[in-house]
């Protein structure tokens, strides 16, 4: 979403500071409109993409205490993901639930309300569901709980739509894509005919998307800076092109961010994907139930195939008190009517309190 999309206006932090994580990260993290507003936290995407200025347009600054947090690796938080020095074994799912959690501690927040989207939803449900009693509301624009299968069809699924640029994709990862050298098409599962016909398929040979997103971890690893670099623009380009289709947003929302972004996101996005996040499948969905009370106001772009609609409905199935809109002129990169309808759902929460 554009900043000429968000209505409330421009504000500078009051407050920020890096937080010593352990393990040698400090994560960055400000505070903006009211100290003595309902807290919430913006839960950004990637993994790896870093927080933004234009997060904090979401937020009435006279109601809301505003928190926003660049996770371990990327943004502004260090060490940052872009220097091939950085060790990122203490980069996981279970890392980033605990950074939250000891943000909250030390920000003396008791509750708040967590947003995002893409990525940022799955930790926000992950971080919800094991620590229920810390959150107030969930907003979320871009249900995902990332999945396996909803890896799967995000690398290698959705390229029955983009045969041309999933081909491109494939080929830069070289002859080891589904764990046995072949060469399998777009839409069939190693060993299956129809495998990733609704981009439910679950590979048992070669890993996740036949091992695809793994060669791709590989590649970000290199100790050459040209495989490196090169391994992120084949990447972004891929991800550019399952959402050209969308109507709003840049035509290049991946490959026109800055070269160290790049790296960071793409290394990150790579290593938390080719181990599934280190969610057990289906965990989120499963466990929503623990999610009973919370009231949510989930948000899906119908237009959006790089996460398709029928996560957030199933998720919105299994939580009696979150409420599912469905956006029809919006993809993953949202819209002015996303963007409109994340307003009205912070500023509504902000008014019942």
């Amino acid at each position: 979403m554009t900043e000429t999309q968000r209505s409330h206006p421009p504000i500078e932090p009051y407050d920020r500071g890096m937080l010593d994580v352990g393990d040698g990260n400090l994560v960055y993290w400000e505070t903006c409109g009211n100290p003595e507003g309902k807290p919430a936290l913006v839960v950004h995407g990637g993994p790896g993409s870093g927080c933004r200025p234009s997060h904090r347009q979401d937020f009435d600054p006279e109601r809301y205490r505003a928190v926003l947090f660049d996770q371990r690796g990327c943004g502004r938080s260090t060490p940052h993901a872009s220097d091939p020095a950085t060790d990122l074994t203490h980069n996981t799912t279970d890392h980033l639930i605990a950074d939250m959690e000891r943000l909250r501690v030390h920000l003396g927040i008791d509750r708040w309300l967590l947003t995002g989207g893409s990525w940022g939803s799955t930790l926000i449900l992950a971080y919800a569901q094991r620590h229920p009693e810390r959150v107030s509301e969930i907003v979320i624009n871009g249900v995902t709980t990332t999945r396996r299968a909803e890896i799967d069809w995000l690398y290698r699924g959705v390229g029955r739509f983009f045969p041309e640029q999933w081909a491109a994709f494939r080929a830069a990862a070289g002859p080891a894509y589904d764990g046995t050298g072949s060469r399998t098409a777009p839409g069939t599962a190693s060993g299956s005919a129809t495998g990733i016909a609704t981009g439910m398929a679950s590979d048992t040979t070669g890993g996740i998307a036949g091992g695809l997103v793994a060669a791709y971890a590989r590649l970000t690893e290199d100790p050459d800076p040209a495989v490196r670099t090169r391994a992120t623009a084949d990447w972004c380009a891929w991800e550019d092109a399952v959402l050209s289709l969308e109507p709003s947003g840049s035509a290049r929302p991946y490959s026109d961010r800055p070269s160290a972004a790049r790296l960071a996101m793409v290394r990150i996005c790579a290593r938390y994907f080719s181990h599934g996040a280190w969610l057990e499948e289906g965990a989120l969905l499963r466990d929503a139930p623990l999610l009973r009370g919370i009231p949510a106001t989930l948000l899906h772009g119908r237009l959006d195939l790089s996460s398709p609609l029928d996560t957030a409905w199933h998720l919105a199935a299994a939580w009696p008190q979150a409420t599912l809109t469905v956006v029809d002129d919006a993809g993953h990169k949202g819209s002015a009517t996303m963007s409109r309808h994340v307003r009205d759902a912070l500023d509504g929460y902000a008014r019942a309190v």
